[in-house]
């Protein structure tokens, strides 16, 4: 197994380069008369995410049981937008809704862990709440904004 600062290093440079890369807050969508209130809704969580390594980086445990509550607890947007989405993602609402669950639970696993100045537990967490903000954007971000924003 792995040592833990060995997992807090391969963690922060992955996020490094994603982040470097523009992957991690990518806009494919620069300019659109209306956006979604998704598009700043995710935004705030990549916000909220590099918050959560910064914190790690510095132990400021504060800090990311903060930004994972902020998470966790994400708005949800407008019910018409909501429908939108809905319609959009069609019969893969259920995966779509699954990895949203999977998304606030481990920010609250992030935020308990963080609570308690577990830096090991905060970065198994952490990998749990990126795996699953990864899948969920390779599976929905390109069909979404494809859907949303390009066949306008």
């Amino acid at each position: 197994m792995k040592s833990p600062l060995a997992v807090t290093l391969s963690l922060l440079a992955g996020l490094a380069i994603m982040a470097g890369s523009g992957q991690l807050l990518a806009d494919p969508i620069a300019s659109s008369a209306k956006p979604l209130a998704l598009r700043n809704i995710m935004k705030d969580m990549g916000k909220n995410a590099q918050a959560i390594t910064e914190g790690i980086s510095h132990e400021d445990w504060l800090q990311v049981e903060k930004a994972a509550l902020l998470i966790a607890d994400h708005p949800q947007p407008p019910l018409p937008e909501k429908m939108r989405i809905m319609s959009f993602a069609g019969t893969r609402i259920g995966t779509f809704k699954s990895y949203d669950g999977e998304t606030h639970d481990a920010a609250k696993m992030v935020a308990k862990a963080a609570r308690g100045s577990d830096g090991e537990g905060v970065i198994l967490a952490f990998q749990k709440l990126q795996t699953a903000c990864h899948s969920c954007h390779q599976a929905f971000r390109e069909p979404l904004v494809k859907h949303f924003y390009e066949t306008r």
